[in-house]
């Protein structure tokens, strides 16, 4: 027997994507403007932090990387091939219409000289460490000739 966590508000959601779909196929419902997240990988390269966002048929002059108060955002716009009803499409599965997705930066990180590019669909984002916040290595150095510490001893 397997244990299987309930939850009573998925039947909800899914009731009310079967209606979306429903109001959708009727016209009701625009499906061309939806906004969709925009699926990242962030790493740590040495003293950098490398964001790539996948944004496939996007344009580059599409793409907005703004960053204010230490909150990374990036936007981006895709339209679709054809905009008419009647287009023929048995099967539409790509994604089109508003991207966007916000991250928290970490406040070591050098807002003034983040470097972006894009490439075959792939957008990345380096963001450097902050000179002042790198770690520093302290050499340790030995004095020779201490002190000596004596006592008188007690008989």
């Amino acid at each position: 027997m397997v244990l299987q966590r309930w939850d009573p508000y998925r039947e909800l959601r899914q009731v009310d994507r079967t209606f979306d779909r429903m109001w959708r196929n009727f016209g009701l419902q625009p499906a061309t403007v939806e906004q969709w997240d925009i699926p990242i990988d962030v790493k740590k390269v040495g003293d950098e932090i490398v964001v790539k966002a996948s944004l496939p048929g996007v344009k580059a002059d599409e793409i907005q990387v703004t960053v204010e108060d230490n909150v990374l955002e990036l936007k981006a716009e895709s339209s679709s091939d054809t905009e008419t009803e009647e287009s023929g499409y048995l099967v539409r599965e790509r994604a089109f219409g508003s991207f966007y997705r916000a991250l928290r930066l970490p406040e070591s990180v050098d807002t003034e000289h983040i470097r972006s590019t894009y490439e075959h669909g792939v957008l990345t984002v380096t963001l450097p460490k902050a000179e002042e916040k790198k770690r520093k290595q302290i050499k340790v150095s030995v004095q020779s000739g201490g002190k000596v510490i004596e006592t008188a001893e007690k008989k």
